[in-house]
């Protein structure tokens, strides 16, 4: 997919990517409203029943900027960011900065 990277846990700090995953596991499943550098967003998060798969969709409301990845727990405890169309950063950061009101 172009502009599509992939991230694996590996590349990452462990702090970091625990940090990350904590921020990713207390948004709750389904559709929230929030902040992300100072404009309103909505976000969605769907997660599969084992929790390997977290898909997570953000958009700006009022505005045209989205975020949207994937990310999978492989069988070997990996950790995989997908991130669609947009750079891996982009997806982390709006992750770890994405404030629900």
């Amino acid at each position: 997919m172009p502009g599509a990277m992939t991230q694996s846990a590996s590349e990452l700090s462990s702090a970091f990517l625990v940090k990350f995953e904590k921020a990713l596991a207390e948004l709750p499943e389904g559709y929230v409203h929030g902040i992300f550098q100072g404009r309103r967003w909505s976000a969605t998060v769907r997660r599969s029943a084992d929790w390997r798969r977290v898909w997570r969709y953000g958009e700006e409301l009022g505005g045209a900027d989205v975020v949207s990845f994937n990310l999978y727990v492989l069988s070997d405890a990996r950790t995989i960011l997908r991130p669609c169309e947009m750079s891996s950063s982009k997806v982390v950061d709006f992750v770890l900065g994405f404030e629900r009101t």
